[in-house]
């Protein structure tokens, strides 16, 4: 891997173009190393846990919306939208923008988590689309996700947006429009000026995560991929961007980030060296913010030994910076204590998802978030009982670059009303390739099993399932029927959708 320092320069210093941010994400996208089986095996991994959220998000409102724009634009040979028979295409950046709302809705797809943090399966749908519209096979595919997956991690273990509430989309248009570049073999000029267009139409505030969180929090990430796929097409055409994006005086850097003194190091493999990003990624076994999965786990192995939670004096959870300032109780977000507060705030309220899990002893995308079960008056009186602290320990453990001290857990200390306390803790969720029951392919496929029950027949997940086995093999054709249809036979009616403009 090799090191670029990445720091703002005056107009009149350069800096040189090969020596730019984008242009070494560029030059790594354009470099025809060869995928290695380990990094084939975790994209079809997952391209099928991507499927498997978007399946079970497939009639939830916002995916509708999203659905119903994106078909308002058809085109040929276009891509596919999950969901709609495979006879229906439209322009590869409405399917990017309708996938991408699919496979985010419900979070509840892979992450990663360094100086920012990401969810890099958001750059799948952008680049599938592209993919099915210019009738790009499974290897060109495969290499595409594997660039998308490299230039996130890099970008997330390398510049921290969100101490300047940056949303982490900044890092997802960047990495969606390299990947595209690979998956279409351009040159490196091309993909230079598309990753700097990608950036500047991508920044937005991290408003959307804070607060009372709507709808827009699925829909930020694919409308970063939506930009990348109109980014490219731009560049394509030989129009240009602002430049140097990241370096220049009034640029990303400056007056975004830590301003002119500032300096970012960004590690990117060397020319030959093979893209390994995927592996650093992991998924969720919830459906929650990932800083919930191993507490959510912790919660519940403590069931049993708590018991009856009326007992429950208080709860402390003692975890990192970020846990406790961005889903816990240091945010000052009064919405993550409210029983009434919609599910996207609910999903980032870590004493809600701590109560429910102690009280239940499990967790689930639906049931756990319905509203009869957030205002049962013995959850909220327990929920208002659990606060959290920064502990230094698990700080430092959260940005740890060693593999086995990395931790996204915390301890956990109870203490009932007769005086008695319990503690016990957990760094790794369970599902962690470091946790106790690491995801494996049938894991992912169970996954998907489990969210497509009643969505998606046994024989449209049969056929889906099958393509993906063999993704690098598959044709063009065949990367044309990479997606899935819903089986309207299991629907029970159907959700009003506003009429919009389109």
């Amino acid at each position: 891997m090799v090191q670029h320092r990445v720091r703002v320069h005056r107009s009149s210093e350069g800096p040189a173009k090969e020596d730019q941010l984008a242009h070494r994400i560029a030059s790594v996208a354009t470099d025809p190393v060869r995928v290695e089986p380990a990094v084939v095996e975790m994209i079809g991994n997952r391209v099928i846990d991507n499927a498997a959220v978007a399946a079970a998000s497939l009639r939830r409102r916002p995916v509708r919306s999203a659905r119903a724009q994106a078909t308002r634009h058809p085109m040929s040979p276009g891509a596919a939208v999950m969901g709609t028979p495979l006879s229906t295409r439209v322009s590869p950046e409405w399917a990017a923008w309708a996938n991408g709302v699919a496979v985010r809705e419900l979070d509840f797809h892979d992450t990663f988590l360094a100086a920012d943090y990401s969810h890099p399966g958001d750059n799948i749908p952008p680049v599938l689309a592209v993919a099915q519209h210019l009738g790009r096979d499974g290897r060109d595919l495969v290499r595409g996700i594997a660039t998308g997956y490299e230039i996130q991690v890099a970008l997330v273990k390398g510049v921290c947006l969100h101490e300047h509430k940056i949303d982490h989309i900044a890092h997802l248009g960047p990495s969606a429009a390299a990947g595209i570049g690979t998956l279409l073999g351009l040159g490196t000029e091309t993909v230079y000026q598309a990753v700097q267009q990608a950036l500047h139409v991508t920044t937005t505030t991290r408003q959307s995560r804070k607060g009372e969180i709507s709808s827009w929090k699925a829909y930020a990430p694919a409308f970063a991929g939506k930009m990348a796929v109109e980014s490219v097409d731009r560049a394509m055409r030989g129009e240009g961007a602002p430049s140097p994006a990241y370096e220049g005086e009034d640029g990303f850097i400056a007056y975004l980030l830590s301003g002119p003194g500032a300096e970012y190091v960004v590690e990117l493999p060397g020319p030959g060296e093979p893209k390994r990003g995927i592996l650093d990624t992991y998924t969720k076994e919830h459906s929650a913010e990932y800083q919930s999965q191993a507490l959510i786990d912790l919660a519940r192995r403590l069931g049993p030994r708590v018991g009856d939670t009326s007992r429950v004096r208080s709860v402390t959870i003692h975890t990192s910076h970020h846990t406790h300032y961005v889903i816990g109780t240091g945010s000052g977000d009064p919405q993550k204590m409210d029983p009434r507060a919609s599910r996207e705030t609910l999903d980032h309220s870590i004493p809600y998802i701590f109560a429910v899990a102690l009280q239940d002893g499990e967790w689930h995308h639906e049931r756990s978030y319905a509203p009869e079960r957030a205002q049962r008056p013995d959850t909220v009186e327990l929920w208002h009982r659990i606060s959290t602290v920064e502990d230094p320990e698990w700080t430092r453990r959260y940005h740890a670059t060693d593999p086995k001290e990395k931790a996204f857990g915390g301890r956990v200390v109870v203490e009932l009303a007769d005086g008695s306390v319990i503690e016990d803790e957990i760094a790794m969720a369970d599902a962690h390739p470091l946790g106790a029951r690491p995801f494996t392919r049938p894991d992912y496929v169970a996954k998907f099993r489990s969210l497509a029950e009643g969505v998606v027949s046994s024989e449209e997940q049969d056929r889906f399932l099958g393509l993906v086995e063999r993704l690098p093999e598959l044709t063009a054709d065949e990367v044309r029927q990479l997606s899935f249809v819903e089986d309207t036979a299991t629907a029970h009616g159907d959700l009003p959708t506003s009429k919009g403009i389109f």
